[in-house]
């Protein structure tokens, strides 16, 4: 199971009608999701007009797809009012900055107009290296998914409101809902801040609320295809 097969399964089987993506890079993601309300977010695509085309004749939902080229902060702050307008978020992923807040700002910003049944989902929540969860100046090699992990303490630590777990796939893929948690935190902001990731290993299942992939399944009710 991976982040597409995740935002498939709800996108088909929940009819969902509308998709955010926040980090798009070459839009191996983004262009194989159907949906006719499609937003793309990055401030440097790695893709150009005719990959765009070539992506429309092999899914046509993709003619109707809009583009902002730059940081999710200037999108939320020029832009999402007049785009997302009244008509709620269903689905959002973000795979933006690995950075803690980066990414916690991503998240707080996309719930903003998120439906209250909508669905966040948030790769690179799970490093399984030191190596990998390094700020990205001091990544050498490797999959790098910084301290994106720390905004899933945040969210189960400052937001009662909202149910937040990991799958234990594809680097770890974080789903946040407005459902009531079945588990809280209890870390201030500051002691966010201060964790390490030698910690997150001493604590990963309990901190990430880390579940075997097939839950999502069970969690939304869905069939597994």
């Amino acid at each position: 199971m991976n982040r597409l097969d995740v935002i498939e399964a709800l996108m088909g089987q929940k009819k969902l009608k509308n998709y955010l993506e926040i980090g798009v890079a070459n839009g191996h993601i983004f262009f194989k999701v159907k949906s006719s309300f499609k937003l793309a977010v990055d401030p440097a695509f790695a893709f150009d007009t005719l990959r765009r085309v070539g992506k429309a004749i092999l899914n046509p939902s993709n003619l109707s797809n809009q583009y902002f080229e730059k940081t999710s902060d200037d999108f939320f702050e020029e832009d999402a009012d007049r785009v997302i307008g009244k008509t709620p978020l269903q689905l959002a992923l973000i795979d933006g900055m690995h950075e803690y807040h980066y990414a916690l700002r991503d998240v707080e910003n996309t719930l903003r107009y998120l439906s209250d049944d909508g669905v966040i989902i948030m790769h690179d929540c799970n490093p399984l290296t030191p190596g990998a969860a390094v700020p990205y100046d001091e990544w050498v090699e490797g999959p790098w998914n910084g301290d994106v992990w720390k905004t899933i303490v945040y969210l189960r630590s400052q937001r009662p409101d909202l149910n937040v777990f990991v799958l234990d796939t594809d680097q770890g893929l974080g789903i946040v809902t407005r459902r009531k948690p079945e588990a809280v935190l209890d870390f201030t902001p500051t002691r966010i801040k201060a964790l390490t990731y030698d910690d997150l290993a001493k604590n990963r299942a309990n901190w990430l609320n880390l579940k075997a992939p097939d839950y999502f399944y069970e969690y939304f009710g869905l069939k597994k295809e």
